[in-house]
């Protein structure tokens, strides 16, 4: 086979389910979905409570309807209208707290110390929504809300006792856990080649470079997570990369990228960005390496772009001049295709997520995709070699006319081919929930669920991740590995259109073998990816093996986008 096999949907052959037992990798995600969505909140005790005396018409008419409402008997009316001459209830107060279990809501509980009145409760949730509820004398109430964007929220909770003509509220700002999407041209951050942030020498093995990413390039102060391209270039040894917030976050165990010696490898990078505003780059290779990063986007709570993903589709291939024009893209040149409006993609998106792939190029060299209305930038997204397949994740900003271009950087033609995973957009509500990344598969060990062996030639991998359709899951942010490859193969990524069997029951079937790919491989490779994954309406997210040899997959799982 030769590289000519990317997402060719060659010889479409029936696989065979290679299940693992969902349990593992569903009770990981809930988990880490509880830990990342779980916020500080706020807290407002008793005594911040404002209380106000209503209008003395009011009060005038609490009396009048004290002594003369019927069905009362006299007595009782005039027992009302003592105590309130009295002042009957001058402990009314109520204390509030509010926090979160996902990334757009809240969970707020209203504690009301009150003398045994009816009592009027209005919940502002600060988006311009309200509810309204009664209660008696002493109580506690429960309600929650979702929001529609990201963002921070002044909550109040206002209780009126009409009777005794005294309101009191109280209340506070409520940040939402998610964080939403602003693209941002491609900019280069690191490049300890040349002492681009950070000085012009090496990463030492096992030592790491820190990158500036709040207040460097105008991403703002208070961005929660950052999509960076990293690159690791001038390797003479095999060996990896793992991106993480640093200072004060223990690096994790999981991997970005996979390098060998004498190759430059890229991959997209979503991660957490720390307190101080840097992210750290671990060389865990044994040797010096040479590190580039640039950045494409940054989330923070400020309301900007959600996200939707979708069923990975197919909007340019010049093997066959779809969206392209036909044949490969002539050396130092560009094309525009565009991406809103088609294919169940909106107009108006501010972003899309794609994968991009190189296959046949003629000489060296390396892709950079950017919005159609903006010039060639200095960074790049992918680099290759003469005859190599690669591809890499890439999230760049879509033209108001819902363009985008790509830059053939190498002085030799190559084909290009863009598969189209997911958008970004104001009307997108999924926000961004990062993880401390953990994995839930490696076909080389007998963990995870997995009963061993490799990841056969021609078949798929199911998976549960969502342990509850009902969380309201967009999509996974997942990093796939393929390693041990024992020829030239690709990998693609699809929502199964099955929910998983009953435990002990037969594996679920396959669906539609995809026609697009997530990554390329030849023979004896360690090929990385990030894949923004569909988990679909059942929570299953099928992994084809399109190749016709056998390799081994690792999974590693970053975030996840929620719209609840």
């Amino acid at each position: 086979m030769t590289a000519a096999l990317v997402a060719a949907g060659l010889g479409i052959v029936p696989g065979t389910a290679q299940a693992a037992d969902p349990v593992p990798v569903a009770a990981g995600v809930a988990e880490a979905i509880a830990k990342a969505s779980t916020s500080e909140g706020f807290h407002s005790p008793a005594d911040r409570t404002i209380r106000t005396t209503l209008p003395a018409a009011a009060t005038a008419t609490g009396k009048a309807d004290a002594k003369t409402a019927a069905p009362q008997t006299a007595q009782s009316a005039q027992t009302a209208v003592n105590a309130l001459d009295a002042g009957a209830n001058p402990a009314l107060a109520v204390d509030v707290s509010g926090t979160s279990y996902t990334a757009h809501g809240i969970e707020l509980t209203a504690l009301i110390t009150s003398a045994d009145f009816a009592l009027g409760v209005v919940i502002d949730w600060g988006d311009g929504k309200t509810d309204t509820v009664t209660a008696q004398g002493n109580a506690e109430l429960h309600h929650s809300h979702t929001y529609d964007k990201s963002g921070e929220y002044q909550v109040k909770v206002t209780v009126t006792d009409t009777a005794n003509a005294v309101q009191a509220a109280n209340g506070g700002a409520f940040l939402t856990p998610g964080s939403d999407f602003t693209p941002h041209a491609p900019t280069r951050l690191l490049d300890t080649r040349n002492g681009t942030g950070a000085p012009a020498v090496k990463v030492a093995g096992q030592g790491s470079a820190r990158v500036k990413v709040a207040g460097n390039a105008a991403v703002p102060a208070g961005v929660t997570a950052v999509a960076l391209n990293v690159t690791v270039t001038e390797t003479v040894e095999s060996g990896y990369v793992t991106a993480w917030p640093g200072a004060g976050y223990e690096r994790p165990g999981t991997s970005n990228l996979n390098y060998t010696a004498g190759r430059s490898v890229p991959n997209l990078v979503i991660v957490p960005v720390g307190e101080d505003g840097y992210v750290e780059l671990y060389n865990g290779g044994p040797q010096p390496v040479d590190l580039i990063a640039d950045v494409t986007g940054y989330f923070t709570r400020a309301s900007a772009g959600g996200y939707t993903s979708m069923t990975p589709a197919r909007f340019v291939d010049t093997r066959e001049g779809r969206g392209a024009p036909r044949g490969r893209l002539a050396a130092r040149s560009a094309f525009a295709t565009r991406i809103g409006g088609l294919q169940g993609v909106p107009q108006g998106i501010t972003a899309v997520a794609l994968n991009v792939t190189v296959t046949e190029p003629q000489g060296p060299g390396h892709l950079t995709a950017y919005s159609g209305d903006g010039a060639v930038p200095t960074a790049s997204n992918l680099n290759f070699v003469p005859g190599q397949t690669v591809a890499n994740a890439v999230i760049v900003p879509v033209a108001a006319d819902g363009t985008i271009k790509v830059f053939n950087g190498s002085w030799m033609a190559a084909h290009v081919v863009v598969d189209v995973v997911g958008y970004y957009s104001k009307d997108s509500k999924a926000a961004f929930l990062p993880f401390t990344p953990f994995r839930t598969l490696d076909t080389r060990e007998e963990a995870y669920g997995w009963p061993g062996g490799r990841f056969r030639a021609r078949e798929y991998i199911t998976q549960g991740f969502t342990p509850d359709a009902a969380t309201g899951v967009e999509a996974y942010v997942l990093n796939t590995t393929v390693t041990e490859t024992g020829g030239t193969g690709y990998l693609s990524v699809a929502p199964s259109p099955y929910p998983l069997p009953a435990e002990g029951g037969a594996a679920a079937p396959a669906g539609p073998r995809p026609g697009s790919s997530t990554l390329n491989w030849t023979s004896g490779a360690t090929v990385p990816n990030l894949v923004q994954a569909s988990d679909g309406d059942h929570g299953v997210i099928t992994f084809w093996n399109q190749g016709y040899q056998d390799a081994d997959l690792v999974l590693d799982v970053f975030g996840v986008y929620q719209s609840k």
